[in-house]
């Protein structure tokens, strides 16, 4: 699966039909099911059965001094009376009551003050659409009716105004979904298109028609028959994917999920290239047989294993070497060191030894302890050259040949 460019189709694509906000190439083989994604939260539709909630506005006014403080005018939803949060603008500053029904949202100042002068914000908030917008407006206050005025600076628009007189600030929006009398599940559609290679997009053939009130039209017989499908949840979840199964060639083509939401001036469409491509070959490989309670074919020739332990080092005969005429140059050392001592102790030309018992207990463990040495040595070489001709005979003989036994223990040649 690899990205397309958007603008690659967005170039056909009109305001009628949506903005493009995915665009994807998708090859599956035959015989497959290809899964169509459109996701969008913004479809999810839940009935608002406190719609007073949804919709809201309300002023701030920003000070530059003290600090650029912050403080809430007012504010007001549907179905309820606007807040006044400071008890001096009560009566004295207010919006109209129809402001949710005709769209003007606008302050009325009355009787201006030195304090009212700051930059106010016309915040309003649709939670269910998630639409967020604002204005801002700033206030100047003036002694001189001759400075009295209105003008742009660039980025908001100043109002300077006489002391004691009154002022509206302006803030209307007359779009419907901030109006009363509208119905949202009657406003959301989704549905699905299929152009075949080589048609025109405004000749794509419609695959079915998705209503958030629950009314649906399939369009063929590709929904009846199974063959295509969308989950009866869709606006639930906001998922509008869809399902196809079974792919053959001629479901090769562009296909297009359009999701509108009229209340919330929603537009958006996804198309997919999708290519079939050929099917996937069966696998040749035979299914392991299995037979009740794991007990072996008696017809099947258990394989011949012996299991033995080698070495891994290559000098290991030449460390043993080594240690065997170690222990024979030892053994030399102490019969000159003897020999040694014996011919200083010489008298009327007959030799005697003065040895210390001490000397001569050494002695005799010395040689007892090389004579074990020497014996080991003799047996591990022999052992060694044992598992080396073993290991050959049987590989002679074609048998496999495994580190250790089963039972984890390694083989020796007691």
């Amino acid at each position: 699966m690899c990205l397309y460019a958007v603008s690659a189709w967005g170039q056909s694509s009109s305001s009628r039909l949506g903005v493009v906000v995915e665009a994807k190439n998708i090859t599956l083989p035959a015989g497959s099911k290809a899964i169509l994604p459109c996701h969008s939260p913004r479809m999810v539709w839940i009935r608002d059965r406190l719609k007073d909630r949804q919709r809201v506005v309300h002023w701030d006014l920003v000070r530059s001094s003290p600090e650029n403080s912050v403080e809430r005018v007012l504010d007001m939803s549907p179905g309820a009376n606007q807040r006044v949060y400071n008890a001096y603008n009560k009566g004295r500053v207010f919006i109209p009551d129809s402001a949710f029904s005709d769209g003007n949202f606008s302050l009325t100042i009355n009787n201006v003050a030195a304090t009212d002068k700051g930059v106010y914000t016309c915040n309003l908030h649709h939670h269910y659409c998630q639409i967020h917008q604002s204005i801002q407006i700033q206030v100047d206050v003036t002694k001189s009716a001759r400075k009295e005025k209105r003008y742009y600076d660039g980025e908001k628009t100043v109002f300077v105004v006489l002391l004691g007189s009154s002022v509206v600030l302006p803030c209307v929006n007359r779009r419907p979904l901030w109006r009363e009398g509208l119905q949202e599940d009657q406003q959301q559609v989704a549905h699905w298109d299929f152009q075949p290679p080589g048609v025109r997009p405004d000749k794509a053939d419609r695959l079915v028609d998705l209503y958030a009130s629950g009314e649906r039209r399939d369009y063929g017989p590709l929904f009846a028959q199974s063959k295509m499908s969308v989950a009866e949840d869709a606006f639930t979840l906001g998922d509008f994917s869809l399902f196809i199964s079974d792919l053959r060639p001629a479901d090769k083509g562009l296909y297009s999920c359009h999701l509108h939401h009229h209340y919330c001036g929603l537009h958006e469409r996804r198309i997919f290239r999708l290519t079939v491509g050929p099917p996937l070959l069966p696998d040749s490989t035979p299914a392991p047989r299995i037979f009740q309670n794991d007990e072996p074919d008696p017809r099947v020739e258990p394989p011949r294993v012996v299991n033995v332990f080698i070495p891994e080092h290559r000098s290991y005969f030449m460390q043993h070497l080594g240690y065997f005429l170690a222990t024979f140059l030892l053994l030399g050392f102490i019969v000159i060191a003897l020999i040694m001592l014996t011919r200083r102790r010489k008298k009327r030309g007959i030799f005697y030894y003065n040895i210390p018992a001490w000397f001569l207990l050494v002695y005799c463990n010395l040689i007892v302890f090389l004579s074990i040495i020497k014996s080991i040595f003799i047996r591990v070489t022999f052992c060694y050259y044992c598992v080396r001709l073993r290991f050959f005979f049987c590989f002679l003989q074609g048998w496999s040949m495994s580190w250790v036994d089963p039972n984890g223990n390694a083989l020796s040649c007691g």
